[in-house]
């Protein structure tokens, strides 16, 4: 098995995969009390060997996932209200039943988690961080700190993962450093007769079976050295688990402009920006997009930093769609004073908040090169801005450049891009095998699975259904 993305995701069904075997754990009580009974049917068997659709019959919560709902529920029985019940799993490591796999990913273990800013706090409490049988909070114990408000920094996320690879002994599956470029179905028999030819078969009938001969995935793509060079690798794989997660390419607006060198898609923009002294106090303000978490971690960045922001979103401040309208106060109250700030800071009137106005119901029409933007409100009214730089934080699409078709025809829409929230990849929603394609596995974001307590039971059903194989 080869799998794409080393984030949490790929970590955990690794440690699934390597012979980690979860069983209910006897005398242990389930605070619902139809999982319980069903549990104690079959004590000696392993969840992974049961039937994932009867356990996870009837569950309710967060997820869409019945198989996330399980796995989540069993390592963490009563979390949702508050309480701190212990797993009611027990692992077992049975070396005979591991299955070989390689993890392939651009970074350390952890993914994505080491390209976000390590002092940015998780908008998830930071036990729903953690991994099977190593609690988050028992390591961070070990480095003798706390959770700030329950909840945890990315830096310490990125560093958890990848003391669990080291801690279970993963890290001979890991392959770091490592760029796919091209995942794609051929007959076992061409690899054969061209091994190293490099094969060039029309990427229309990638996806096409061949009834007469085995076929495998063939992953291509390179390790990057230490010295920095590009050595190129090809690998074969019945099986291969798509987890690359969403963070790779930003959305653009599409506008006139865009690409002008003070117009940028990441937060770290503005962070290494402030760190040069590139802007300050005494700039034009910054132009920031959006209405989500990112560009709400950017209003605060710049705010602690006394930058002028101004802020466009096309949402009115009341919608309940705002993701600010779905987080409960106490347990985030910055981004509730950003959302504070949104409300009583419009541009038309003084408010309380310096250095900032609020633009809703707006959105860029163009950006030129000497730092002006235009902006039109809903009634087609148009202002000028000077800015000195511009953040667009709308959100993050999967870059699937290495499938056919960009992975297009594996989506819920086949006429769609893919995107984890509107279009993800349809899998069978109790093995996250795609339905699309026999052999190929999605995980995490690209199957609608948006946080990380969630993608775990991805995991699950993965290794569930490669186990049965």
């Amino acid at each position: 098995v080869s799998f794409l993305g080393n984030g949490p995701s790929g970590i955990c069904l690794s440690y699934l995969l390597s012979g980690y075997i979860p069983y209910f754990k006897r005398d242990s009580l389930h605070p619902h009390p139809i999982l319980q009974r069903k549990l104690e049917e079959s004590p000696d068997v392993s969840i992974l060997d049961q039937d994932l659709e009867y356990l996870s019959e009837g569950l309710e919560g967060r997820s869409h996932s019945p198989v996330a709902l399980l796995f989540d529920t069993l390592q963490r029985p009563d979390t949702d209200f508050g309480g701190t019940a212990e797993s009611v799993l027990t692992w077992w490591h049975e070396t005979d039943r591991a299955i070989p796999h390689l993890v392939l990913g651009r970074n350390a273990p952890g993914g994505a988690w080491h390209s976000i800013e390590g002092s940015m706090v998780t908008l998830s409490r930071g036990e729903w961080m953690g991994l099977p049988d190593l609690l988050f909070k028992d390591w961070l114990k070990q480095k003798k700190r706390g959770l700030r408000n329950n909840r945890a920094t990315a830096e310490d996320i990125a560093q958890y993962y990848q003391h669990y690879v080291m801690k279970k002994g993963l890290q001979k599956n890991f392959r770091c450093g490592t760029v796919v470029t091209s995942v794609r179905k051929v007959s076992a028999e061409s690899i054969s007769n061209h091994a190293q030819k490099g094969l060039q078969e029309n990427s229309d009938s990638l996806w096409n079976s061949n009834e007469k001969s085995t076929e495998v995935f063939q992953v291509e793509g390179f390790f990057k050295t230490i010295k920095g060079d590009k050595e190129p690798f090809s690998i074969c794989a019945e099986n291969v688990v798509l987890a690359t997660g969403t963070y790779d390419r930003p959305t653009w607006l599409g506008v006139k402009g865009e690409n002008l060198s003070y117009v940028h898609h990441q937060l770290s923009a503005l962070e290494e920006a402030v760190k040069n002294n590139s802007i300050g106090i005494m700039s034009d303000a910054v132009l920031i997009v959006g209405a989500g978490l990112t560009a709400a971690d950017a209003i605060l960045f710049a705010h602690h930093s006394n930058i002028p922001v101004i802020h466009v979103f096309r949402r009115r401040v009341s919608d309940p769609g705002l993701i600010f309208n779905q987080l409960p106060k106490t347990m985030y109250p910055e981004y509730h004073k950003v959302y504070q700030m949104m409300k009583e800071q419009p541009a038309a009137c003084a408010g309380p908040y310096e250095c900032y106005v609020s633009l809703p119901e707006h959105h860029v029409l163009s950006f030129s090169k000497d730092k002006k933007c235009i902006l039109q409100d809903k009634n087609g009214c148009q202002k000028v801005y000077k800015i000195s730089m511009a953040l667009v934080l709308t959100g993050s699409n999967p870059n699937l450049f290495f499938l056919p078709n960009n992975g297009i025809d594996l989506a819920v829409d086949s006429d769609q891009p893919v995107n984890p929230k509107r279009n993800p990849i349809d899998v069978d929603p109790f093995t996250y095998e795609c339905t699309q394609e026999k052999g190929l596995y999605a995980l995490g974001p690209l199957a609608g699975d948006n946080f990380v307590r969630f993608v775990q039971g991805g995991a699950l059903a993965v290794a569930s259904s490669l186990l049965k194989k």
